[in-house]
């Protein structure tokens, strides 16, 4: 592939695993800019942590920190709620959990592409997987594809942004081996829906990664209360 190093990309970066490795697959061809949203979830100052961490291992000058609370004063979801709870992983239910927060990726998508406008960047990452789209809708490689759709007809004339979604298509364990492959600083990444301080080992979201870790036969570098097996 050429490199399209004289171009810039915005990446929408959590501060979580499959954003980081994001980050790095961008980072073999592209400058980074490095876009984190605050929209009053329960880790906010863990991944606010984890983002700026990230960000100075890739040594990224563009950064964009946005407070989001109109979505935490939407509520809906168990990561802005504190009425409600975080429910424990359940690997096999297909239903929505708790934890999906109400189009949160098309809010933090039309964040990423005003700003990639505005540095006339080529291309905004996120770092969407599809093996989570049966909890998560906005995870499902139509809705990105209609988003990119909708850029089009929303920008200038002149402007022509990409949305990449480089993981999507990938199985946590295949995450955790390409972040392992692209040396990517998986040790800064924070996963956890509910602690800060150490992650609790039990929701979907440290399910899933520590089931990724699990399944490709690597020990995940950050610290749990309890690291249950979900082979």
């Amino acid at each position: 592939m050429q490199s399209l190093r004289n171009n810039i990309a915005v990446i929408a970066l959590s501060g979580g695993m499959d954003s980081c490795v994001t980050a790095a697959i961008a980072n073999l061809d592209y400058e980074l800019a490095f876009a984190h949203i605050n929209y009053g979830q329960r880790t906010v100052n863990r991944e606010l942590k984890s983002f700026n961490e990230i960000a100075d291992h890739y040594r990224v000058k563009k950064r964009l920190i946005i407070d989001y609370t109109h979505l935490a004063k939407i509520g809906g979801s168990s990561l802005t709620d504190k009425n409600i709870d975080v429910t424990k992983a359940d690997l096999e239910n297909k239903d929505i959990p708790s934890s999906y927060v109400p189009f949160r990726n098309a809010n933090i998508l039309s964040a990423c592409v005003s700003w990639a406008e505005a540095l006339k960047a080529s291309t905004v990452f996120i770092g969407a997987v599809y093996e989570d789209s049966s909890g998560y809708p906005d995870c499902r490689p139509d809705f990105f594809s209609a988003f990119e759709r909708m850029v089009d007809l929303g920008t200038k004339p002149e402007t022509k942004i990409k949305i990449i979604t480089p993981i999507i298509n990938l199985s946590k364990a295949e995450i955790v081996k390409k972040g392992i492959e692209l040396d990517a600083p998986l040790h800064l990444t924070w996963s956890c829906y509910q602690n800060e301080d150490e992650a609790c080992g039990v929701c979907d979201s440290c399910a899933l990664r520590l089931r990724g870790f699990q399944q490709a036969g690597f020990e995940d570098p950050i610290k749990y209360r309890i690291r249950p097996k979900y082979l």
